[in-house]
């Protein structure tokens, strides 16, 4: 492999190179063959003539930039959100808490949340409660570890806010340009495509405020579908970085506006419920589940991706970065997939009279059904089945 004197310019602009092995590995990464169609080199994308191109330094500023996200966020979270909160009336609900108990709580942090049955019966020997009493003090410690409304609230409330002003700025940036009509011109003079600063800002702002949700997932609500947010979130960012140095920017700027365009819905969908707005949380849920299948269902797989798969190769033969950037747009479509399966669950649930909740959600555990509220006093007053209180029968949705 030969790198020009053109090419070590352009890799120590991008990034400074480190030495020995690292060095080799480090020229081999950035091979223009990975990255670029057949007979053409970094040297052909290094500014001239007043056209500004893409470069891997560019992707340097979205780190602070992630930070700065992390700051804002707090404070909107704290003077925007918070006051919102109060405004929509949105209440916390009443959780009793686990009474103090060592034995149990060091089960709780070291050996798992859920204990069998054969562990509950260990634990109530060593504690000296009941079956039914170790069993009600996992519940309600389980309970307290669960995020608070206003915490749900408030993290909706900031997603929505960043998702609705990505989508306009986004559908800003690509509504005038030809290739938002006719993608074959995606790759008109591909690789050779000059950026302008509205493609530039759009994509250092996308990819930092991923960076803020994988540096803040730990601190976040946890969903069932957590591990796949993780995936999600770390192949959004590749793709990001990889369409930005190898110039797939055109393609990018349409798949990045493809996804904030209902993302946004939920995050509302999602607020409406935390205030108890039911009827509008579910007729908001319906437009965006009606969004999210045709844009990641429809227009995602037989328009975007047709256009990254196909029309590249009627101008130039496949390469790696062909393949590597279609395979992690395969990847966030079978996330896509999985997530319209847990959309038209909850769809259903609505068509067939039920209430409309997030099926990522972790449900707060209920206690009614094991007689909780007897120890408030009740017992005495309610009819007896089995020698315990008959209470009704409710769920607590998330």
């Amino acid at each position: 492999m030969c790198l020009t004197g053109n090419r070590k310019e352009w890799l120590r602009e991008s990034a400074p190179a480190p030495q020995g092995m690292l060095q080799t590995l480090y020229d081999y990464f950035w091979w223009e063959r990975l990255w670029l169609p057949v007979n053409l080199t970094w040297a052909d994308l290094e500014d001239r003539d007043g056209r500004v191109y893409a470069k891997a330094s560019d992707l340097y500023v979205t780190l602070p930039l992630a930070l700065l996200f992390l700051i804002i966020r707090y404070f909107f979270e704290l003077y925007v959100a918070t006051p919102l909160a109060a405004l929509l009336n949105v209440k916390e609900k009443t959780r009793l808490r686990a009474s103090p108990n060592p034995t149990l709580e060091h089960f709780y942090l070291n050996n798992g949340k859920h204990p069998k049955q054969v562990e509950v019966e260990l634990l109530s020997r060593q504690s000296g409660l009941s079956g039914r009493q170790v069993e009600r003090w996992f519940r309600r410690r389980r309970n307290q570890d669960r995020p608070s409304l206003l915490k749900k609230f408030r993290e909706a409330s900031w997603r929505f806010t960043f998702y609705l002003i990505a989508f306009i700025a986004g559908m800003a940036v690509i509504v005038d340009k030809p290739w938002f009509y006719d993608m074959k011109k995606v790759w008109e003079g591909y690789p050779i495509q000059s950026t302008i600063p509205s493609q530039y800002w759009y994509y250092m702002i996308e990819l930092s405020f991923y960076w803020s949700l994988l540096f803040s997932i730990a601190s976040d609500v946890k969903r069932k579908d957590f591990k796949e947010q993780i995936i999600h979130h770390v192949a959004t960012i590749i793709l990001i970085s990889f369409s930005w140095f190898a110039n797939y920017i055109r393609a990018g700027t349409l798949i990045m506006a493809l996804h904030d365009s209902s993302d946004y819905l939920l995050e509302s969908a999602k607020m409406f419920n935390y205030a108890g707005w039911k009827n509008t949380c579910n007729n908001i849920f319906i437009v965006f589940a009606i969004v999210f299948i045709i844009t990641r269902l429809v227009i995602l797989p037989f328009w975007i991706l047709h256009c990254t798969v196909v029309y590249p190769l009627e101008l130039y033969p496949a390469f790696f970065g062909y393949y590597f950037f279609n395979s992690m747009m395969g990847v966030l479509q079978m996330l896509h997939i999985f997530w319209a399966y847990l959309i038209l669950r909850m769809a259903h649930k609505f068509i067939t009279g039920k209430q409309v909740e997030d099926e990522r959600s972790d449900r707060e555990e209920t206690e009614s059904s094991e007689g909780e509220e007897a120890a408030a006093g009740g017992a005495k007053s309610r009819p007896l089945a089995n020698g315990h209180p008959i209470l009704n029968n409710h769920r607590k949705n998330d």
